[in-house]
């Protein structure tokens, strides 16, 4: 399973919907997770690629880590196990 796929399970499980109902272009206030489903969907992302996420929970506008969208936490991922790995 790739990181993209990985990530889009994790979102999909914390919407509760179907990985094929989350595209790249989704936000996840259109997947209908709030605030503490992005923070458990934070910790998941940690989990499961053994990283750290710089996020700050209080303000994600403060975070380095982008939540814009699926295709930007995808690509904040890639980058982080790049970098933890790499």
């Amino acid at each position: 399973m790739t990181i993209k796929d990985r990530v889009i399970a994790i979102i999909a499980e914390q919407a509760v919907l179907d990985m094929a109902d989350v595209t790249m272009d989704s936000t996840l206030e259109s997947l209908g997770i709030d605030s503490l489903g992005l923070v458990e969907s934070i910790f998941a992302i940690e989990e499961a690629f053994d990283i750290s996420v710089p996020f700050n929970a209080n303000d994600p506008t403060k975070s380095d880590f982008d939540i814009s969208s699926v295709a930007a936490i995808v690509a904040a991922v890639e980058k982080l196990v790049a970098e933890q790995h790499g």
